[in-house]
């Protein structure tokens, strides 16, 4: 976040009045300074969602200050009609966030098991509370990457970001009873993938 608010600290007070929508036509015509208002408008919101997905503050502010890069290089991709600006920065981290996720998770799996001892002998010195955290954290993820994109999406939306389904709609451009018909299977298959993995370890 440090290099973010370095970015955006000659935000210009004029602009600072602009509605986000005004802004995005500006950036979309090359405007620095109108980006730096959208920066700090959205940062907080962005890496918020970021930290909620990842868990991890170095990774949550890498994800957000190439999301915020994406935006000032493809501002021309924004639409009103599809949503507001908000909503619009906050897909665009979600999904970052998510294929951070992804890979995070393939080198998990391709690391040496001597790697893996050593994560082991680390853990035992960490609370109960905190390790059963940990398990419960890493099995909702695992959980998630085995659900459809599209109803993944909408959980990780609706769990880690804090958004309602009417948010969400708004956010990805979806009728309502689409995101809540997809949050409504998700969960189910969800529910049943945690609950299988509770009867194997009990």
């Amino acid at each position: 976040m440090r290099t973010i608010r370095r970015l955006a600290s000659g935000s210009n007070q004029r602009l600072g009045r602009l509605a986000d929508e005004e802004l995005m036509e500006l950036v979309t015509a090359g405007d620095a300074e109108a980006f730096e208002v959208v920066l700090t408008r959205h940062a907080d919101a962005a890496f918020s969602l970021a930290y909620r997905m990842c868990g991890k503050r170095t990774l949550a502010e890498d994800i957000t200050q190439e999301a915020f890069l994406a935006i000032w290089r493809g501002g021309g991709r924004y639409d009103r009609a599809r949503g507001s600006v908000r909503a619009w920065t906050l897909g665009i981290v979600h999904n970052r966030a998510a294929d951070a996720l992804r890979h995070a998770a393939v080198r998990e799996r391709r690391r040496a098991p001597d790697e893996d001892a050593a994560d082991e002998l680390v853990s035992r010195d960490r609370t109960d509370t905190q390790a059963i955290d940990n398990v419960a954290g890493e099995r909702v993820r695992s959980a998630l990457g085995e659900l459809p994109g599209e109803q993944r999406r909408v959980i990780e939306l609706a769990y880690y970001g804090g958004f309602t389904q009417t948010e969400i709609a708004e956010m990805l451009g979806d009728p309502l009873g689409t995101v809540k018909g997809r949050m409504r299977l998700g969960l189910l298959k969800l529910r049943s993938q945690l609950r299988d993995w509770e009867s194997v370890g009990a």
